[in-house]
């Protein structure tokens, strides 16, 4: 059981991250942390794993979990052994079987004779059996580097699990015998991710938000359900507040224009009755506080409803916010736009698929490409796109206008501002307050304007590239993505499928992400082997 009380976390920086989050996770349980980016689901995995210390409060865990992070560059420097903290045990064990039976080497193997039994089953279950314990880190790539630390869980047998972002850089095979791995295993399980698919499987969703945590006792589609109905009732709370405050002020200007008429009634009545100048000095200044006691009173009112209707327009979903309109393109749907006959590839002199390839894409497709880590999918992009030629076969396209999204955002230029790469795009000649109007539906405030591109986040680089594309004058005859979702979180996978299904042109992805696949409807399929 994990139990976070009053917890607050500040950044090395003094900036404050949560304040006072209250948490109590039960044994067995398998929960999933959400919430934007930003609102530091990271920072409390590592805060339960006890690798952060909080400022405040206290942290709680009936055993010490097992962590898997969302990064690996930092085991690099070690062997697979000394990353999954079994290097003393393996050695141990051979200085025992090599006769030196000390009571050192017998406490730390600590009667686990079967050690590299289970590293080798756990190792070959991952699809990672070519692979000694004493293989660097650094040899290996990040969906293999994460499978290590998977495989370690049936090595440690742990209690609690935690897991931040399992699925990136997972093939479909891989994929698989993770969400095998979430259903069987009875150990509790806290996972944070944005891969929809794995979000089915938890029975409970914790939302992180600058509000604290919301608990949905449910899977992420009962958690989809539930935040509708919350979006529709503020929908309707938004609808009610305005009307409100449209009546509001109403209500004081027909009050205010009531209260002059009657002061200057009661003025014209005074002057004729011959009062003193005193008395009618008196009844004036009597008539004055009490206009403004009654316009103070209205505005009063009045601000409190136009603040409260800002405060609940700021919780509407960002995403409804968007306006992801692109300029159709020009190409006719139906029209054959790439035609490969008999390609292949190879890498020092040997082809890269068993069979060569032969397809037709007609303008308006949507396909996904997909295959195993390894498979050749980024080289065929790179074919179709003519950064590479094929070793053998032909192939011919007549799309004019391509965007290439890559894994590492590379249309991105680091060294502009978020300002000055939307100009990039603006071929249309729009205004500057134009262009900023559309980073701010993007939402990119003016706090983004001026800053450089290097200190953006993969989502927010994601995000920026849309607006780019909807601030250029003519949307492209075929848009690429290679692993669009990698490190995006929930919100900005919305963002971006709400953006490609508004796209009319050409689409290739290569993503694992089956769910996103549906979600932009990417039905057709170039299967690599």
């Amino acid at each position: 059981m994990f139990t976070l009380q009053q917890v607050t976390y500040l950044h090395p920086d003094k900036d404050l991250l949560f304040d006072n989050i209250d948490l109590s996770i039960p044994t067995y349980a398998k929960a999933a942390l959400i919430g934007n980016n930003g609102a530091g689901k990271s920072t409390l995995l590592k805060l339960l794993a006890g690798i952060l210390t909080p400022a405040s409060g206290n942290v709680h865990s009936d055993s010490q979990p097992y962590y898997i992070p969302q990064h690996f560059g930092q085991y690099d420097h070690l062997s697979i052994a000394q990353a999954l903290h079994i290097d003393a045990k393996i050695s141990a064990l051979h200085s025992i079987l090599e006769g030196d039976v000390s009571a050192v080497n017998m406490t730390i193997l600590d009667d686990d004779w079967n050690i590299e039994e289970r590293c080798a089953t756990a190792l070959l279950h991952w699809g990672l059996q070519s692979f000694s314990l004493s293989q660097p880190m650094s040899t290996l790539s990040g969906g293999q580097k994460t499978k290590v630390f998977l495989a370690g869980i049936a090595i440690h047998n742990p209690d609690c699990i935690l897991l931040d972002e399992p699925s990136n850089h997972l093939d479909s095979h891989g994929r698989g015998l993770l969400y095998n791995l979430i259903e069987q295993t009875t150990a509790t399980v806290i996972i944070v991710s944005h891969d929809r698919q794995l979000l089915k499987l938890p029975n409970l969703i914790y939302e992180l938000s600058t509000k604290g945590i919301t608990t949905y006792g449910g899977n992420y589609d009962f958690y989809l359900a539930q935040k509708q109905v919350e979006n529709n009732a503020m929908a309707q709370d938004l609808k009610s507040r305005e009307k409100a405050l449209r009546k509001a002020r109403e209500t004081e200007r027909e009050t205010m224009e009531r209260q002059a008429k009657l002061d200057a009634r009661g003025k014209k009545k005074q002057e004729k009755s011959g009062l003193p100048t005193i008395s009618m000095n008196t009844f004036r200044n009597n008539a004055e506080k009490s206009t403004a006691r009654t316009k103070g009173m209205h505005e009063e009112k009045v601000g409190q409803l136009a603040e409260s209707l800002q405060e609940l327009r700021k919780e509407l979903p960002d995403i409804d916010k968007m306006k992801l309109g692109f300029q159709n393109t020009n190409l006719h749907k139906g029209k054959l736009l790439v035609n490969a006959q008999g390609i292949n590839f190879s890498y020092n002199e040997a082809l890269l698929w068993l069979q060569p390839l032969s397809f037709q894409v007609n303008s308006g497709e949507r396909l996904a490409i997909k295959g195993l880590n390894g498979s050749g999918k980024t080289t065929l992009i790179k074919i179709i796109i003519g950064a590479l030629s094929p070793t053998i076969g032909n192939i011919t396209s007549h799309a004019g206008k391509t965007v290439y999204i890559d894994q590492d955002y590379s249309l991105i230029n680091n060294q502009l501002t978020v300002y000055e790469q939307a100009q990039l795009f603006n071929k249309s000649g729009l205004q500057e307050h134009e262009i900023k109007i559309r980073l701010t539906r993007f939402l990119f405030t003016m706090e983004y304007w001026d800053k450089p591109c290097s200190t953006l986040s993969g989502g927010e680089k994601m995000r920026l590239l849309l607006c780019c594309l909807t601030i250029d004058a003519q949307a492209p005859d075929m848009i690429i993505l290679d692993e669009p979702t990698n490190n995006l979180d929930i919100q900005n996978v919305g963002i971006l499928t709400a953006a490609i299904n508004a796209y009319e042109g050409t689409l290739f992805v290569i993503s694992h992400d089956q769910y996103f696949l549906e979600e932009v409807r990417a039905v057709n399929t170039i299967e690599l082997k």
